[in-house]
């Protein structure tokens, strides 16, 4: 049976606070892309609109080639129970904790402008207690001709199991045409799992 986690609400982001005068990206903003990720500033406008350090709230958003866009609701299911998913995997709990992703599925393949893409991912989460919430972290990046445009990530706790969670983009009207590369990644507990994926848009 399947059990709803939560759903927040993810940070869009405004061009006017990450671009300069001409129409290009800020140098201040360029050296934060290429440190710790896309959108940190956005993420704390997210956490005063959301009244604080809420758990499961996502930092990060779309910037670059994706400017304009935004990243919606956040939400994730418990697919599989802790024993049926450690009976899948033949777990030991001498192991510790382990992450693995399954699936990522990305819904549609090819859009247009101004849609809108799911990334979907089903990962399995095992653990030698299976009743412990564990502090989970799930963040995408996503990159357009080899440069970072978007890295949305969020935390939230789980117990034992095996989860899909969905994270819809909303592309801006005037989104480039090409390939985009999603890299999901997993961590929980030193434990980590990442798998890339892409989608096109033309």
């Amino acid at each position: 049976m399947r059990t709803k986690i939560s759903g927040i609400v993810f940070a869009g982001v405004f061009a006017v606070s990450l671009y300069g005068c001409g129409g290009t990206v800020s140098q201040d903003y360029e050296r934060e892309a290429k440190g710790a990720g896309i959108g940190a500033a956005t993420g704390a406008i997210a956490g005063g609109v959301l009244g604080g350090d809420i758990k499961g709230a996502a930092i990060g958003g779309l910037a670059g080639a994706l400017i304009g866009g935004t990243v919606g609701h956040f939400t994730a299911e418990k697919e599989e129970d802790a024993n049926t998913t450690a009976e899948k995997y033949g777990y030991d709990q001498d192991e510790g904790t382990r992450v693995r992703i399954e699936q990522i599925e990305i819904d549609p393949q090819v859009a247009s402008p101004g849609e809108k893409v799911e990334i979907q991912s089903t990962y399995a989460l095992l653990n030698p207690d299976t009743s412990e919430e564990l502090d989970i972290t799930e963040s995408v990046e996503i990159r357009h001709n080899g440069d970072l445009v978007g890295s949305p990530k969020t935390t939230l706790t789980h117990d034992a199991g095996t989860y899909e969670s969905s994270v819809p983009l909303f592309l801006p009207d005037n989104a480039p045409e090409g390939t985009y590369e999603v890299t999901t990644t997993i961590r929980a507990a030193g434990a980590s799992d990442s798998r890339m994926s892409t989608f096109e848009v033309r």
